[in-house]
């Protein structure tokens, strides 16, 4: 089984979100923040962050002649503020290292720090649209359903799945059409091929889909259980991080005291804050964003 990769590509071109990294006069910087801050973070709230962020260190050298607190404090609501630190450092390798230019191959992009396989690769193809298989939780949907026929992806595994998604780009001579079927792959997971509620009447590709012909299955194998966030560490660390966001300088430890009522999880977090680099401990005691005491 294969999914047409000009059929694909004609939907992409008509029905594709209207999204600035995607704009030709966006720059491979700006594709790479773009990339960053979109992982498990919805384009909804992404957007203004990063056209801030896009007008503010419109360079890899901007970003990186500012202070790490001034960078996690811009991050702001997006989660998963360790992303900030690894982009920040990356920037300074850029700049450093590369002529403040974003290498535009895989291996050198990985060379990066903070810089994985998913990154690498989606700002190989959607930057400098080369050849390299982009796989995130929609294209695993996609070529779970399209091509294997089951219901969901199942776990992950690297290998395997850039192995699936590589037999399926077109091949030639010219690589931008292979970058565009990766963005277009993706974008049918995001728009059509939803996890919960498929649209599929407006799927491009129901036709030649395996899971269509097997009459949609419904899917039988290992789940990821739901998440909640309510409570959790990741939402104190958050609750923690605000109230250095909100203040222009060290707090004492009381001030931190009142974001969470449990005082030995909101210990334990403010300690993997300070492990992650996230938070710094002043000589007398208070703490701050890094870089700002």
């Amino acid at each position: 089984m294969s999914i047409d990769a000009e059929t694909l590509i004609d939907w992409f071109d008509t029905a594709a979100r209207d999204l600035p990294w995607r704009h030709a006069d966006c720059t491979p910087w700006g594709v790479l923040v773009s990339e960053i801050m979109l992982q498990q973070t919805p384009v909804a709230r992404v957007l203004p962050v990063w056209q801030e962020w896009l007008r503010r260190w419109p360079t890899p050298s901007a970003l990186a002649a500012a202070t790490q607190g001034e960078v996690v404090r811009a991050w702001g609501k997006l989660g998963y503020p360790r992303r900030a630190l690894r982009l920040h450092a990356a920037a300074t390798a850029i700049a450093t290292e590369h002529g403040d230019e974003v290498p535009a191959d895989v291996d050198t992009l990985l060379g990066l720090p903070g810089i994985g396989a998913y990154t690498a690769r989606a700002v190989a193809a959607f930057a400098f649209g080369r050849r390299a298989p982009v796989v995130d939780t929609n294209v695993r949907r996609v070529v779970a359903r399209a091509v294997h026929g089951a219901g969901e992806a199942g776990p992950p595994s690297t290998k395997r799945d850039l192995d699936d998604v590589e037999k399926l780009l077109p091949e030639g001579p010219d690589e931008r059409p292979a970058a565009r079927f990766s963005a277009a792959l993706m974008e049918l997971g995001a728009l059509v091929c939803t996890a919960r509620t498929p649209r599929c009447a407006d799927c491009p590709i129901i036709d030649t889909c395996a899971w269509q012909k097997a009459g949609r299955p419904a899917y039988t194998g290992p789940t990821r259980p739901t998440q909640r966030y309510g409570g959790t560490d990741r939402h104190v660390r958050g609750l923690l991080l605000d109230v250095l966001r909100n203040t222009t300088g060290p707090v004492a430890k009381s001030r931190l005291d009142q974001a969470w009522p449990k005082a030995g999880q909101r210990d334990a977090c403010l300690a993997s804050l300070l492990t992650d680099g996230l938070v710094e401990q002043t000589a007398d005691g208070r703490f701050a964003l890094p870089g700002e005491h």
